[in-house]
């Protein structure tokens, strides 16, 4: 399988721990915290699949970026919670970090 298909597996699965561990409520939501432990072993075991193929700091770049950017969205979109204009810009510099990565560097595995 794509390396990068793993790591966009492993970014799903942590998203969705993230998001279940905000709504596991500091785990006294059992059905959440279960998710959030689940989609966390998850995304790790994907992530060290991807890491056979991925150089370490490259996947991470991309697996940490682009999961700051779908949480981001998450909680804005879900749990009403705001981004000012420094969160946007900062988050554009991020995707635009993992696009010269991917677009521009040697070692990014492709």
């Amino acid at each position: 399988m794509n390396a990068y298909l793993l790591l966009l597996g492993a970014i799903i699965c942590e998203v969705i721990a993230t998001s279940s561990l905000k709504l596991s409520n500091g785990f006294t939501n059992l059905v959440f915290s279960i998710i959030t432990i689940i989609g966390y072993s998850a995304s790790f075991y994907i992530l060290s699949l991807a890491l056979k193929t991925i150089p370490v700091g490259i996947a991470y770049a991309i697996w940490s970026g682009i999961g700051i950017i779908i949480i981001s969205l998450i909680a804005w979109i879900f749990l009403k919670q705001s981004l000012d204009l420094a969160a946007l810009i900062g988050m554009g510099f991020i995707i635009f970090g993992v696009v010269i990565i991917n677009l521009f560097s040697n070692v990014s595995g492709h």
